[in-house]
This record gives C-alpha cells, structure tokens and sequence, in this order.
C-alpha cells in the first residue's frame, strides 16, 4: 500500500466541528505538523473532507 505526507498548513479556528475531529483523528493538531499514513480508503476520506486546510505528498519509500 502506498504512503502519503499529510500536512495540516491552515488553522481549524472557525471550522466545524466534525473538521476538527477529523483532523484530530488524522493526527494533525498543531500548525505544520506532518504525519506519513497509508493511503486507505478511510483516510482518502478524511483527506478529502479536509482538504482545503492540508497538503498531501505521496511517499516514495
């Protein structure tokens, strides 16, 4: 399975809440944190609900 960098680049401030729980859950809680996952389909999920606070990189491991 393939890996991506995940990396949150705005602020959850003024977000709903269901945002910041899905960004909790990606493990992303302070500004420019990274974290590598696997791309499974639930992540791609959160990924796309969240999107427009993060960037997303694929991993050559």
């Amino acid at each position: 399975m393939k890996k991506i960098r995940i990396t949150l680049v705005k602020s959850p401030i003024d977000r709903p809440e269901r945002q910041k729980l899905t960004l909790q859950a990606l493990g992303l809680n302070k500004m420019n944190a990274s974290k590598e996952v696997e791309a499974t389909p639930q992540i791609l999920g959160m990924v796309r609900k969240v999107e427009h606070m993060i960037t997303v990189e694929e991993v050559n491991a």
